[in-house]
């Protein structure tokens, strides 16, 4: 997914930086504000990101979550933020009838509504900064978007194209809204990473990439995870049926199938 573009003219000044966690790359675009509060501010969400990183990491062995996995502690010994998000996993699954899940062959793992947490999160630390009129938070394909540019324009996310290198699926904007993110689960970029929670294998489907567009980056990354589990015929009607929800999918066999509204949310 391309980064949240918008138009210069009559912008404010932007600070924006790239930050490497978690196995990937975060990019903030932060307009408006004083330079240097909003300097700080990023140091802060960054930080941030680096402890949810030591916290949540299934990959370190002190990590909290790994301790937890190995029932070394209790949630209620761990940071706040684990029940946190073990509580949104958990409702993440009860909406999903469980084709989201934090259980991988038996074992705790809150991976997939960690990221999309945790960039929300951060985006909105940034927001709350006087002055600061929009926020662009792209973790590693994942959007968080607040507020506007200041520009003639609203933020714009590109879709990349799974089956075309280099080209574009779709261009999402956020015009008409304070709110709104974008996140895309499929196989182009990870390969065969998304688990069917019947089976613990792989998931076998008809999609190679399921865009959801919604307010919060943290319920739209769970939703791309989950329809992408479900196929595309099971996973269009369950996005039909979520509030304030939009979509793409497209199959292996190139078909391009959307939720009634999406429309609106191109441009």
């Amino acid at each position: 997914m391309a980064d949240a573009v918008a138009d210069s003219a009559q912008a404010p000044a932007a600070v924006r930086h790239a930050e490497e966690t978690m196995g990937t790359v975060f990019s903030f675009d932060v307009r408006g504000g004083e330079p240097a509060v909003v300097r700080a501010a990023l140091d802060e969400a960054v930080a941030g990101l680096h402890r949810v990183d030591e916290v949540f990491s299934t990959y370190r062995e002190d990590s909290q979550i790994s301790r937890l996995q190995r029932g070394e502690v209790t949630v209620t010994e761990c940071d706040p933020e684990v029940a946190e998000v073990l509580e949104l996993a958990a409702e993440a699954e009860h909406l999903s009838e469980g084709w989201f899940s934090t259980s991988y062959q038996g074992r705790l793992d809150p991976t997939g509504i960690v990221k999309g947490w945790a960039v929300e999160r951060a985006a909105r630390l940034l927001a709350e900064v006087p002055g600061v009129c929009g926020v662009s938070l792209n973790g590693g394909g994942d959007v968080q978007l607040l507020g506007t540019p200041g520009g003639q324009r609203p933020w714009r996310v590109g879709v990349s194209d799974p089956l075309r290198p280099g080209g574009l699926a779709a261009v999402v904007s956020a015009a008409g809204v304070s709110e709104l993110s974008v996140a895309t689960s499929g196989t182009a970029e990870r390969g065969d990473h998304i688990v069917d929670p019947r089976t613990g294998r792989s998931a076998v489907t008809d999609l190679v990439s399921v865009t959801v567009v919604g307010p919060r980056l943290t319920w739209v990354d769970c939703w791309a995870t989950a329809a992408f589990a479900m196929g595309s015929r099971e996973g269009l009607a369950w996005l039909e049926s979520l509030p304030d929800v939009e979509a793409l999918l497209i199959t292996a066999g190139d078909e391009v199938r959307c939720t009634g509204g999406l429309a609106a949310r191109l441009g």
